[in-house]
């Protein structure tokens, strides 16, 4: 198993572009503790637009390749909980492997995934 770290999805990344105080402290504070920032690479379809400040936070992570095992946990979340969009499943998929606690701005939706992946914890990019 692998030491639990952090999962960014789309709204994370935006934020830390955006320079949102609260998310620049999440991230200084896991390089402060040597936890891992992971970004499933289904993410940067939504979030790349290729700039010089995208660069700068894609830097900052690791992304994560789609592997055949996340994406069926992802499909099975899509079955089990109505609504779940193929990225969001995908994200707490991620997560769940790993015991990672999620960073988003899309809040209730991955807080809905929760049924299908309890053990993962979602906490917003506003600190909400």
């Amino acid at each position: 198993m692998t030491t639990p770290g952090l999962t960014f999805d789309t709204g994370a990344l935006i934020a830390l572009e955006r320079g949102n105080k609260r998310m620049r402290g999440v991230l200084l504070a896991a390089e402060r503790e040597g936890l891992d920032v992971i970004v499933p690479a289904a993410v940067l379809i939504e979030w790349w637009r290729n700039g010089p400040r995208q660069r700068a936070v894609l830097d900052s992570v690791a992304v994560e390749e789609t592997t055949e095992r996340l994406a069926m946990l992802a499909g099975e979340a899509i079955a089990a909980v109505s609504g779940a969009t193929p990225i969001d499943a995908l994200v707490m998929a991620s997560a769940a492997l790993r015991g990672d606690v999620v960073y988003t701005s899309d809040f209730g939706d991955l807080d809905q995934l929760r049924a299908h992946f309890p053990s993962v914890r979602v906490l917003s990019v506003s600190g909400g």
